[in-house]
């Protein structure tokens, strides 16, 4: 069946923003065009592909399996069309990074600046996400790579991944609350204390789930947040014992202690991660080059294999 691209590309607006108004503005054309073009889309398909009332709209069960299947085909088609533009960094182009909050604040902001310094001319876009939310957006060609903790479950084989850090995961508190610091407690000792952590839909969340389900232990978090900054905030003034990456807290900590554990944590990684299936644009090379430089570490996937 022929149907228009543009047809489609409409067709993805609207199911992204489920506003038939939102998306015209952001396709620069008339909410009417906007409706027409869905209706001849459905007309083509013989299928209702939006549920129309007069508060809001919201995709169909056939909408659904559509936008499924669309959505990483469009991308993929505005990808090669930025690949065009992006062969030489030095002329300008783009360049798409996903990262969560605390890995764009504590370690991305330095190796942004050296790569904007080198190559003035290139557009940075930068998404905030959780890990997970990362992986996604780079499955669906939505981000040209991510920087993630590792492991992380959202990603997939078709993901190349380079190690550019490494880091441990402390529990911090302050000694005023919580009068720890000349004990060595164990996981079983530390599931019986208020826990502040990252909410489910984090990679750190997963993997601090694992550490107490392989020690069959059940946790319970006091408080779960999206912030790593505000989770130590809050240990700060006794709300609990948090759980954050060692390169998050402060160099000079008068409030906070390392809690001193009986088990020993695993290690885990930063990495920096692009699409096996699309090739790389010079522009995302050379980021990623500049990743791999700066953290000092040799290339080479999680497995420890250069």
């Amino acid at each position: 069946m022929d149907i228009n691209y543009e047809l489609y590309k409409v067709f993805c607006q609207v199911a992204k923003t489920l506003s038939f108004s939102e998306a015209s503005k952001r396709l620069f054309i008339s909410q009417s065009a906007v409706s027409q073009s869905v209706k001849l889309l459905e007309k083509h398909l013989g299928q209702p592909l939006f549920i129309r009332s007069t508060k809001k709209v919201r995709l169909t069960p056939e909408g659904e399996i559509l936008f499924k299947h669309i959505e990483p085909a469009i991308n993929l088609i505005q990808r090669g069309e930025n690949r065009l533009l992006e062969t030489n960094p030095q002329n300008g182009g783009q360049l798409r990074i996903a990262a969560s909050d605390t890995i764009c604040r504590y370690f991305l902001v330095p190796r942004l600046k050296d790569f904007r310094n080198t190559y003035p001319n290139v557009h940075l876009k930068v998404t905030n996400a959780t890990s997970i939310e990362c992986a996604r957006l780079l499955e669906n060609g939505q981000v040209d790579c991510i920087v993630t903790n590792y492991p992380n479950s959202g990603l997939t084989n078709a993901a190349s991944i380079r190690v550019i850090h490494e880091f441990r995961d402390v529990f911090v508190a302050n000694a005023a609350f919580f009068p720890l610091k000349d004990r060595t407690l164990t996981l079983a000792e530390l599931a019986g204390c208020p826990i502040l952590m990252l909410n489910r839909k984090s990679a750190t969340s997963e993997f601090l789930h694992a550490l107490f389900q392989k020690s069959h232990l059940d946790l319970v978090p006091e408080i779960e947040l999206s912030s790593n900054d505000f989770l130590i905030d809050l240990a700060r003034i006794g709300f609990g014992i948090a759980f954050v990456p060692d390169f998050c807290l402060p160099q000079k900590e008068a409030d906070l202690f390392v809690l001193k554990l009986k088990e020993t944590l695993p290690p885990r990684r930063l990495i920096a991660a692009c699409s096996e299936t699309v090739p790389l644009s010079g522009t995302a090379r050379q980021f990623m080059d500049i990743l791999t430089a700066s953290s000092g570490i040799p290339s080479r996937n999680p497995s420890g294999t250069p």
